[in-house]
């Protein structure tokens, strides 16, 4: 298929595909491309052209939002809308022109012998463009690794035994795979990667954006999740969890409904791939190879005139008033779930067998009506939780029931819409007890069909203006619940507790059940689908903004590919250009950091290699170079370590200390005289090291380091940043400063750092008139990035003769105030054996040096 962005594209339809009001609300217009505002929320220029382009919406979901069934008579398939999915109601989120095409599987079985002329129709009528994954994929795919790994994996199940869930299945993985890039496929013929938005829905799909940001860089792609996210206890289990999380993070935005959804997933990304996260302006983002990946809070809601219009059918009205005389002089308490081992059904009626116990007034006047929606997988679990089911349901009513009452009603059927919204009006109390859900939209739908509409006020001969009730008994492990602060929120595990919840909500009294829902009816209706979709499409925007003003390239193979993104200037230091330069120079000043640039980060043994003594060896008896180690580790060790190399400088404590070379007495800061602050400092810093396990001091001559990083990441961030607070307090009139660096907590002297240490060996150098025509500057941390600053400053000054030639670069690609970067350790130490080849021609005669230094990741 051919790839436009217009409004005319393939002759699509146009207008609304529900037939019912649209929300009004409209959120501020974004910034599509820096410095153009978008006019596509209808502010643009009208003259008419119909081949004016429009903004494009591409939705990608694990099903499309559609029935489907075979003529009876014809043969042929038929085709109609879901009206309740969530993926068609968004599209009330966005300008009416806006053209959303939806990419997804069907829920029936197409012969390939038609499945050209289907994917034609459903193009042309309903903008959907299927998939049609082959049979067998399709049964690996869903049933196998998404209902069987998963889907009980995010709902905090683990398969402990043969008996509770399936184990990991490399082939039902390579069958995810093999689909989410089928879906890549499809969503690539129609894309226009430069305009459209991809919005990628559910757990069914979190590899997929790897496959299209590997064929597009520059792609906007977001992501919701609509289930839980389970604890990093949990998830790391899986034995392709990062495969799946590399997945996620090639997305622009990430959605969850819940923080802790959220939360869990920035501690995944923090324990497994090392990634941390900070909160920019209110919006939470992830560095990731030099983009940021934000995440979005905000739970979906329900679609408020969809639900309207079923409560104005007659139909709904009739069955109001068959359930009112039905249950007559009976509070109707309504539970409505999919029939699954997490949805708490036999919890629930416990509970209810539990109340009809304890309060035998009650018997006679309560009945718990259980709508159960069939399930949507298949399986023993199922099977199990319908036996229970219905064995506790025959129980109570065995129990606490009579020939004219039966306490608990099941319904086990499919029961259509209308049906279900007269359910939710009559009842009193609406129970929702799940033990752990992505979501639920019951509640809100409990929360519209009491409040009633006008003509269904009419229909049913009340008041417009009486009050409304309604009362809420919620889980506390559903996504809906933090919205809901009206509601009665239990632990669905604790029968005697959630039997009480059932108890205050039927007894409460009627003022407090109308604050009560007016509450939740505020909220539910001005935080509905449509608002979903706008905000959500809001901050994708505003995410991709720098799509344009980077450099993208991206990097590995197979599900561990991902984008580099970087500024334009920003690129590789070559070899051959810098020993080009260095060749052609005559004082040059090299400036070298040592953790993680000459060693690496991560290495236990912390001393230089005999490689590395060497090279720097020839580099220092070079008589037109000046070296110098810039370190924050203390002088006694780096004088140590580097005792084979006479002629070497040495910056230690960030300066705080200088030496010119073996010969020369140790220069201290006098701007930092004052040391008294340490003895405020160490016994703070003991406090957060008795308080965290893996934690542990450094005691330096001008310093103290809080080094946690052999504690548990998340308690020793939180510790990092509480340490950070505490000592900038006490140290508030004293003559230092506390940094946070990368597992660290540093105090040191004000007026000390790498890039002064660098000014005044660069000060130096000009005032002796030995000034530098050649500069290079190495590191890795946030401490070196004073380091390139002070350099690009000083040797731009005027009292130098020309401007020398500028090599400042860091180790590892991600942003940085260096122009150029190399990608490890081993990189630098190569380009150091450059630069040494050159000083002395002789090493070419010698084998190359081979690094044995660990990969810092």
């Amino acid at each position: 298929m051919a790839s436009r962005s217009c409004s005319n594209f393939f002759d699509l339809a146009s207008g609304d595909l529900l037939d019912i009001p649209h929300t009004p609300r409209v959120l501020p217009r974004v910034m599509t491309v820096p410095g153009i505002i978008s006019d596509v929320d209808g502010y643009g220029s009208t003259d008419g052209d119909s081949d004016v382009c429009h903004e494009r919406k591409i939705i990608v979901a694990n099903m499309l939002p559609l029935h489907a069934k075979r003529d009876a008579e014809s043969g042929k398939w038929c085709f109609s809308l879901d009206e309740d999915s969530p993926y068609l109601q968004l599209k009330d989120g966005f300008p009416p022109e806006t053209e959303v095409l939806y990419v997804g599987s069907l829920k029936v079985e197409i012969d390939a012998t038609e499945q050209d002329e289907v994917a034609q129709k459903l193009l042309d009528d309903f903008k959907c463009v299927p998939t049609f994954l082959p049979h067998e994929l399709q049964k690996k795919f869903y049933l196998g690794f998404c209902k069987q790994q998963l889907w009980p994996l995010f709902h905090y199940m683990l398969p402990m035994c043969p008996d509770h869930g399936d184990r990991f299945d490399r082939l039902v993985w390579q069958a995810y795979v093999s689909a989410n890039k089928i879906f890549a496929d499809k969503v690539m013929e129609i894309i226009n990667p430069e305009d459209d938005c991809v919005w990628i829905h559910d757990y069914h799909l979190m590899v997929l954006p790897t496959f299209l940001r590997k064929r597009s860089t520059r792609i906007r792609l977001g992501f919701f999740l609509h289930s839980p996210f389970p604890s990093s206890e949990i998830y790391r289990t899986l034995p392709v969890r990062d495969e799946i999380l590399r997945g996620l993070l090639n997305c622009d935005l990430i959605g969850f409904h819940t923080f802790d959804y959220a939360r869990h997933f920035l501690s995944c990304c923090s324990r497994m791939l090392g990634l941390d996260y900070e909160s920019k302006r209110g919006h939470i983002g992830l560095d990731y190879f030099g983009r940021t990946v934000y995440i979005k809070i905000l739970p979906v809601g329900v679609h408020m005139g969809r639900l309207e219009s079923v409560l104005n059918l007659a139909s709904t009205s009739a069955k109001i008033k068959e359930i009112q005389e039905q249950f007559k002089g009976k509070k109707v308490i309504l539970g409505v779930d999919d029939m699954d081992i997490f949805k708490g059904i036999s919890l629930k009626l416990l509970a209810l067998g539990q109340l009809l116990e304890h309060h035998t007034e009650l018997q006679g006047k309560i009945v718990l009506v259980q709508i159960v929606n069939p399930a949507r997988g298949s399986g023993k679990d199922v099977q199990e939780a319908k036996r229970e089911t219905y064995l506790t349901a025959r129980t109570i009513n065995e129990v606490y029931g009579s020939p004219n009452y039966e306490p608990v009603i099941l319904i086990d059927r499919h029961v259509p819409r209308w049906e279900k919204s007269a359910y939710y009006a009559v009842a009193e109390c609406c129970i929702v007890n799940a033990v752990r859900d992505g979501m639920n939209l019951v509640p809100y739908k409990y929360i519209v069909c009491r409040q009633g509409t006008p003509d269904m006020d009419k229909a049913m001969g009340r008041k417009s203006d009486s009050p409304r009730t309604s009362m809420l008994v919620v889980s506390e492990f559903i996504g809906c619940s933090p919205s809901l602060s009206g509601a009665i929120r239990v632990n669905p595990w604790d029968i005697d507790a959630v039997a009480e919840a059932l108890e205050s909500a039927i007894t409460m009294r009627d003022s407090e059940k109308q604050l009560r829902h007016e509450k939740h009816y505020r909220y539910v209706s001005s935080h509905d689908v449509a608002y979903w979709a706008r905000s959500f499409m809001q901050d994708l925007e505003r995410a991709c903004k720098d799509h344009y003003i980077k450099r993208c390239w991206g990097i590995g193979l197979g599900l561990r590919f991902r984008v580099i993104s970087l500024s334009y200037g920003f690129r590789k230091l070559s070899i051959e250009h810098i020993v080009s330069a260095y060749k052609r120079t005559n004082r040059r000043a090299i400036f070298l950091d040592y953790d993680g640039t000459i060693v690496p980060q991560n290495s236990i043994i912390k001393t230089p290699s005999p490689e590395v003594t060497s090279v720097l060896n020839v580099l220092c008896n070079d008589p037109k170079n000046t070296v110098f180690i810039v370190s924050g580790r203390g002088r006694d060790s780096l004088s140590e370590w580097f005792a084979p190399c006479e002629m070497l400088g040495i910056a230690a404590e960030h300066g705080y200390f200088l030496r010119w070379n073996q010969s020369s007495k140790w220069e201290t800061s006098p701007v930092a005289a004052d040391l008294d602050w340490k003895n405020i400092v160490e016994p703070v810093m003991r406090l957060y090291t008795e308080a965290t396990d893996g934690s542990n001091i450094e005691i330096k001559e001008s310093a103290l380091v809080w080094h946690h990083q052999d504690a548990d990441p998340d308690f020793g961030s939180c510790q990092s940043k509480e340490l950070v607070d505490h000592l900038e307090n006490v140290l508030a009139n004293e003559p230092a400063i506390v940094n946070r660096g990368n597992l660290i907590v540093e105090v040191k002297p004000q007026g000390v750092s790498k890039g002064l240490a660098a000014e005044k060996v660069l000060s130096r150098m000009v005032h002796s008139g030995n000034a530098p025509d050649f500069v290079m500057c190495i590191g890795d941390d946030r401490s070196d990035e004073d380091m390139f600053e002070s350099i690009l400053s000083t040797v731009s000054s005027p009292s130098l003769p020309a401007a020398p030639e500028i090599f400042a670069c860091t180790v590892g690609q991600k942003p940085s105030k260096a122009k150029y970067y190399l990608d490890d350790n081993t990189e630098v130490v190569k380009l150091l054996h450059g630069l040494a080849t050159a000083s002395s021609p002789k090493l070419r005669n010698l084998p190359h040096i081979q690094v044995s230094f660990e990969s810092s990741v």
